[in-house]
């Protein structure tokens, strides 16, 4: 695998594991009982998003390192993939 298909793999796979982590732990303001005025009542309290980047950059390596490893290992290759037509 080239280093360009490594770099895209891992940042396909870190944005999708942010987009999970994004929702963990936020109270809305309506939930905080303090709105700020110009702002959605739905919108976060406290985004935290150093903690999250933190933590989505910890689980996309874990995930990656897995992926790499079955890659690398044989285990997943695209004839593993059920759906796509085989190809003689």
């Amino acid at each position: 695998m080239s280093v360009l298909s490594i770099l895209a793999i891992y940042f396909i796979i870190w944005w999708v594991v942010l987009f999970t982590v994004l929702p963990w732990g936020v109270r809305t303001q309506e939930e905080d009982g303090e709105v700020i005025p110009g702002t959605a009542p739905s919108a976060p309290a406290q985004p935290r998003m150093l903690r999250k980047v933190v933590a989505t950059t910890i689980i996309a390596t874990i995930v990656f390192t897995l992926f790499y490893l079955a890659r690398s290992n044989g285990l997943l290759t695209i004839d593993s993939i059920p759906f796509l037509p085989k190809f003689d």
